[in-house]
């Protein structure tokens, strides 16, 4: 069980390591389309890669500007949502990563956690119960009426023939 968690431990660094490279470059080098698919058409609501609004065409001109002026995801974002362009957060695709907005991303992986454990924990408590009830079968139990063990024999030996 240590060794299981010894080498879990590790394997999980990497991978958030691994993981860590594309977004970070994502968020120094955004694309276009990127930009297009998280944020959305105030007008219309739908993202701006779907949408053919003015608003959605001017917004698209504004996100190649800056790209071609070198700015970062984050940056481009902000522009969009608060000055120059004051558009607000409903513009966003996805909710932010930060404040309260954090519970959009959380809540849903506690759930399924919570689920996880409530699941393990039921199979476990159902195994334990199971086993103890067949403990109590196979010791034998109370005797059976007499009249019920001859009826029982009777439909047992009307099955053998």
């Amino acid at each position: 069980m240590r060794l299981a968690a010894a080498l879990v431990a590790p394997l999980l660094a990497v991978l958030a390591l691994a993981l860590a490279a594309p977004v970070l470059a994502s968020e120094q080098h955004p694309t276009q389309s990127e930009l297009e698919s998280e944020l959305v058409c105030p007008t219309c609501h739908t993202t701006l890669d779907e949408s053919d609004s003015p608003v959605a065409q001017q917004m698209k001109a504004y996100i190649r500007r800056e790209i071609a002026a070198g700015k970062t995801k984050s940056q481009i974002i902000d522009g969009l949502v608060g000055p120059p362009n004051n558009m607000g957060i409903a513009v966003l695709g996805v909710p932010r990563k930060h404040g309260f907005d954090l519970l959009a991303w959380l809540l849903p992986l506690l759930g399924i956690a919570v689920g996880a454990v409530a699941l393990a924990a039921a199979a476990w408590f159902w195994s334990r119960n199971r086993a103890a009830d067949n403990t109590l079968a196979t010791a034998g139990g109370p005797p059976l009426d007499p009249e019920l063990e001859r009826r029982v024999d009777e439909e047992l030996a009307r099955f053998d023939a």
